[in-house]
């Protein structure tokens, strides 16, 4: 039995039909904003059978493509927070180490550039009955675990939040599997955070294969990305575009070094304004 915090089900005396609205209200417009009714039950559903306070959120709706439907449909999944929670309320949970990454790679994936850690490691420490400390150790690579755009066009690139954390969507898919190889009894099921830009074929959800690479593109000139990083600069300091979206840009055109893309994500700061940060930090 979970020891996460649960609700009264509906038709007991300690619930009423108010309370009922009450949570359906808040679950509609606040905690799954834009979910259809459907969906919703399904939440509903799944928190009943499992003794789950739906309110803290304890699972995610995915939407996920069903190769046998030919359709999108949402599926239910456990967020990485039920897991930390339920291992945590074992007794047994004796922590968790910091993420290790591995070598940051520059590749193709679907139609940009991306620069991404090869891998992530996360050990899970449980203390067993007789003292004894055991460790659980998973390692994931990020090309087999990244969420993708998808649409339309079946875009293979990463969805805007695997861009933005290349290290904290991959480590959280780390954290899942270890905290499942060291506590086996909270459950078998992937998490939101692994299953999110997956397909479902033959009733069980699988990565949806990466397309092609495109032909390789030339490496940018040196000496043109010196004299373009100012421009570019000013380009990201007046809001037009923002650095991920100017490197998508630019990098259908050519490829660039992680150390490039670095450089482009952190213009120098204005000599004014790390005197006017200085002044702030010494009035404060």
């Amino acid at each position: 039995m979970s020891n996460v915090a649960t609700i009264p089900r509906a038709g007991t005396a300690l619930t009423t039909a108010e309370h009922q609205a009450a949570i359906w209200s808040a679950l509609k417009s606040s905690i799954y904003p834009g979910a259809s009714d459907q969906s919703i039950s399904l939440v509903l559903d799944y928190c009943t059978a499992a003794g789950l306070d739906p309110m803290q959120k304890p699972v995610h709706i995915v939407p996920m493509w069903d190769s046998n439907s030919r359709s999108m449909r949402d599926v239910v999944m456990p967020g990485i927070g039920l897991y930390r929670v339920q291992a945590s309320r074992s007794g047994q949970f004796a922590g968790m180490s910091e993420p290790e990454f591995g070598p940051m790679l520059t590749e193709q994936v679907g139609a940009m550039q991306v620069t991404f850690p090869e891998w992530c490691r996360v050990t899970v420490y449980r203390q067993l009955p007789n003292g004894h400390i055991a460790e659980f150790t998973a390692k994931e690579y990020w090309i087999e675990n990244y969420a993708i755009k998808g649409g339309k066009d079946k875009d293979q690139s990463p969805n805007a939040m695997w861009l933005k954390r290349v290290r904290g969507q991959i480590a959280k898919c780390a954290q899942a599997q270890a905290l499942r190889m060291a506590f086996p009894e909270i459950g078998s099921q992937p998490t939101a955070e692994e299953m999110e830009g997956k397909s479902i074929i033959d009733s069980e959800a699988t990565a949806v294969p990466r397309q092609a690479a495109r032909a390789e593109l030339p490496a940018y000139p040196a000496d043109e990305f010196i004299r373009n990083l100012p421009k570019w600069w000013d380009l990201i300091a007046s809001g037009k575009k923002s650095a991920d979206e100017l490197i998508a840009m630019l990098q259908s055109k050519a490829t660039f070094t992680a150390e490039q893309l670095d450089e482009i994500r952190n213009p120098p700061r204005d000599e004014a304004d790390e005197a006017g940060a200085a002044g702030q930090e010494v009035q404060s």
